[in-house]
Parts: C-alpha cells; structure tokens; sequence
C-alpha cells in the first residue's frame, strides 16, 4: 500500500441514506487499498435509513461503528492521523456546526480535527433549496480547506435507475479519497 489510508465516515439525519450505504459497499469492494474505517452515525441517521432503505443493514458493515458521543473515539483527536473524513449524507445542521466550530458531538469534532490537520473532509451535502445561509456556511467550510460535494448525480453517463444516478456521486467521493477504482469519465466509451 503506497499510503495510509484511514477514513472516518459520518452519517446524519438528511435524506440520503443510499449515499452512505452505496459508500460503504464501495469501500468494501476497495478494501485492500484501506487500512482503517470508522462510522458514526446519528440517531436521525438510523432512523432515516431505516424509514428510506427499509432496513437496519447499517449494523452489518465489519467497520468499527462509535456512538455519536464517543469523544473517546480514535478519530476525535488528530494523533491517530485519521486523513479522510466524508460526512454522506450530510444535513445543512451539521454544517452549521462545523462552520462554527461548535464540536457538540463526535462527527462535529472528528470534522474539527481534519480541518485543523488540514486533511482532507469531503460533506456530500443534502438540502433544496438552499438558503443564503447555508451557502455562508459552506463558503467558510470551503475556505478552511473542506470540499463541499452535493449529492447531485450526473447524467452523462444515462443511469439506468436510481443506484447508478447516486453511483454518479459515490464515485466522485471516491476519487476525492484518492482511491483507484472503474467508473464511467467523461469522454470514455
């Protein structure tokens, strides 16, 4: 492995639970290119994706799972040198919070800690429309070096059904991880 490759993964209460779902399947099918990937997620998570996705398969991923205020967790400090950090779905609160630096809970605090390392927070935003303030408080997480990734699928490359429009996005996350993986570029065949 040419480098370390540990990745927080977040899940808020927005819509979008197939976001994360379709993310973590992609991370497992890249394993080998990982060394370490932790979850939390928030009450509002659990229960979105189980009113959205029908299930509770969010407790079958062999990743190591943390309450949402387990500050105690290795990704809540920057010395266990977590160097990804994706917030999908991630709600127009949650990034109120990190604009502000409020870190109230574990996935506000791991986003405080990748920004101030200056590694690299990927928030696959989830909100329409979207009021002037969220925009400011995307703006000032832009700026403090996160990469704001809406959860917009493309169409050039004509999805077929719903798991390839929102394979459009999990794809682009995944090049923002620096992970090498197939997927459809623009101009390929």
């Amino acid at each position: 492995m040419e480098s370390s490759k540990r990745i927080v993964i977040a899940i808020t209460g927005a819509s979008g639970s197939i976001y994360a779902k379709m993310l973590m399947d992609a991370l497992l099918e890249l394993k080998d290119q990982i060394d370490k990937v932790g979850v939390v997620m928030s009450d509002n998570a659990k229960l979105v994706w189980e009113t959205e996705l029908g299930d509770q398969s969010y407790k079958d991923y062999p990743f190591d799972f943390y309450a949402k205020n387990d500050f105690m967790a290795p990704f809540a400090s920057g010395s266990a040198q977590y160097n990804y950090m994706v917030i999908a779905p991630c709600s127009m609160g949650a990034i109120g919070r990190i604009a502000g630096g409020i870190s109230n809970d574990l996935t506000s605090r791991a986003a405080d800690v990748i920004l101030k390392e200056r590694r690299k927070l990927i928030l696959v935003a989830r909100e329409s429309p979207l009021s002037t303030i969220h925009l400011e408080n995307m703006t000032r997480i832009s700026r403090a070096g996160g990469i704001v990734c809406p959860a917009a699928p493309s169409f050039y490359s004509k999805p077929k059904n719903l798991e390839e429009a929102v394979g459009t996005v999990v794809s682009r996350i995944i090049d923002l991880l620096d992970l090498q993986r197939d997927s459809y570029r623009w101009g390929s065949n």
